[in-house]
């Protein structure tokens, strides 16, 4: 009789188990999300792998990301309708690159003499932005989400010294978004060309120039290799932000906890792709200068008084757009960058101006 009791008994945990395995199973969700970068590319390329990761570990199995590098499942550029059209469920990539959607995705990657890495945080997450990103993306079903940055920007690769404004007229420039319409109006011409093929793009003369991604992603990229002249600051692109886009459908079909997880791994990736690219960036630059014989450059003061001059324009255009929704986003996003300007001005930029002082420091 006990012996019948125990054989039932352990029947019965046979089956909870096998019920909970079987559970387990059938709440594994597999996403495949596509990028926009190389796989190793330092910085983007190695955080959409370690999101991925990240995502995988908090969701203890649940949720697993299988990453393709650009060019893989789809073309390098083509993460938004990727993902709009179901043959990927996420991508890591960069507003600016579906502006034939709208013209306002480009405010949610970077803006000439725009925001900080810190400041467009704060304009999305305090200031309104991150609800206008949302309404944006919507009709198109996709869910889009702060995931990385560059933090400051370089203003790039060039073959030939820039010594005046000039110096830009005629040069093939490869650059996007609102960086892009500036230099054109400064009588550049953009290329857009995705950042697994820059270096392949100066081989073959289909650039003068190149904006890069800053000292570390340039260095793995090998664009000192191309261009000898490498000049600062980036103002055509303060930060660029990068964006990570969710199927909506798939999005609002998560467990509230896994879509907690998606939420809390972004903003801790955006943390870390910072942090890793401005850790490696004072190395890499003093490899550039140093062991590859770069030339550091600082544009000339003329030249960034007329990317500001061109900045201002095309901001102004952009308040006035015929599209009421251009014209919201543009509005919100300028007086956002008055008032976080008053606070940096005083705050960081003080500080860093102070830290330049000469005194006794170890």
């Amino acid at each position: 009789m006990r012996r019948r009791s125990f054989l039932g008994a352990a029947g019965a945990g046979v089956t909870a188990s096998a019920l909970v395995r079987s559970a387990t199973a059938q709440t594994r969700t597999e996403w495949r999300m596509v990028t926009s970068w190389p796989k190793d590319m330092p910085g983007l390329g190695t955080g959409a792998e370690r999101f991925a990761r990240r995502v995988g570990e908090m969701s203890g199995g649940r949720l697993v990301i299988r990453v393709h590098p650009a060019g893989e499942l789809v073309a390098p550029l083509q993460g938004f309708d990727a993902v709009a059209n179901g043959t990927a469920e996420m991508s890591h990539g960069i507003a600016y690159h579906h502006t034939e959607k709208s013209k306002a995705f480009a405010f949610f990657a970077a803006v000439p003499f725009g925001l900080t890495a810190e400041e467009h945080v704060a304009w999305l997450r305090h200031g309104g932005g991150q609800r206008l990103w949302d309404e944006l993306a919507e009709p198109f079903g996709v869910k889009p989400i702060l995931c990385g940055g560059t933090g400051a920007r370089m203003a790039g690769w060039f073959r030939k010294e820039i010594k005046k404004v000039d110096d830009l007229k005629g040069l093939k420039i490869r650059s996007a978004g609102f960086g892009a319409q500036v230099f054109e109006k400064l009588g550049a011409k953009s290329v857009r060309v995705p950042v697994g093929e820059i270096a392949d793009a100066f081989q073959a003369k289909a650039i003068d120039a190149a904006d890069g991604f800053g000292p570390a992603a340039d260095l793995g990229l090998e664009l000192h290799k191309s261009a000898r002249f490498y000049y600062w600051p980036g103002v055509h692109e303060p930060s660029v932000a990068v964006e990570l886009l969710v199927s909506k459908a798939k999005f609002d079909a998560l467990a509230p906890d896994l879509r907690a997880i998606l939420d809390a791994a972004a903003a801790a990736e955006n943390a870390e792709i910072l942090a890793e690219l401005a850790f490696r960036a004072g190395p890499a630059l003093q490899t550039l200068t140093g062991q590859n014989g770069t030339q550091l450059r600082q544009m000339p003061r003329e030249v960034l008084i007329a990317q500001g001059n061109a900045s201002g324009q095309l901001m102004r255009e952009l308040a006035e757009d015929a599209d009421p929704q251009v014209r919201k986003v543009a509005q919100v996003y300028l007086a956002q960058r008055r008032d976080l300007i008053a606070w940096t001005r005083t705050a960081d930029q003080g500080f860093a101006t102070a830290r330049e002082l000469k005194y006794a420091y170890p």
